[in-house]
């Protein structure tokens, strides 16, 4: 199965593994641990020659959601103080969120990322080709997941957060266009699906 890295955030880009997570059966991208092996050679962190076992696995999975899960309610609570009318109540509300924004997050959320984010990550080194090369376990290499993951939502990247509005999708992705108005995670797949379907319902009036 292919993966997409859509997210313009590492933390993201492992989220986005799950598919389809509400309004239907979701879509499993790591159904095994070769599949994390795999995830972690293509986003760039993995140390090629660490095994991976079930456990791992499932770490990635719980570490996953548990990113997920911060990520939407850092979304959330940034979509909530846009719409607030009162620029003293906005910029309120904006400390808040900066200053306190742990406290909106579930404890056991919060414990399941900087559990990993202890961890050390990979070690990286110059050989003597030139090549950077990696040593590290998968639980190292997941460490570089949860670090990024807590500068995400803990930073001013986090209002910059939102969902595909794709029906089917539920990817979560960094909106670093000019306007700030990116709908998709990807033009080429969810937008094309939007295109196509707003052309067949004008066809159909």
């Amino acid at each position: 199965m292919e993966f997409n890295f859509f997210g313009g955030d590492l933390a993201l880009d492992l989220t986005g593994t799950l598919g389809r997570r509400y309004g239907g059966t979701p879509v499993e991208f790591l159904h095994t641990p070769a599949d994390l092996h795999r995830w972690l050679t293509e986003v760039g962190i993995a140390d090629p020659s660490a095994a991976v076992d079930d456990q791992d696995l499932a770490v990635a999975r719980e570490l996953r959601e548990a990113i997920y899960r911060l990520a939407y309610a850092a979304m959330t609570a940034y979509s909530s103080h846009r719409t607030v009318a009162d620029d003293t109540a906005a910029a309120a509300s904006d400390r808040a969120v900066t200053a306190d924004g742990l406290a909106a997050f579930d404890p056991a959320d919060r414990a399941i990322v900087n559990q990993a984010a202890e961890v050390t990550p990979p070690l990286v080194r110059i050989d003597d080709t030139g090549a950077l090369i990696r040593t590290g376990s998968v639980q190292a290499s997941l460490s570089l997941v949860a670090r990024a993951a807590i500068a995400l939502v803990t930073g001013p990247s986090a209002a910059q957060l939102h969902e595909c509005e794709g029906p089917a999708c539920t990817r979560m992705f960094l909106d670093n266009s000019a306007r700030g108005t990116r709908r998709w995670c990807d033009m080429s797949r969810c937008g094309n699906r939007a295109k196509v379907a707003k052309f067949r319902a004008r066809q159909t009036t």
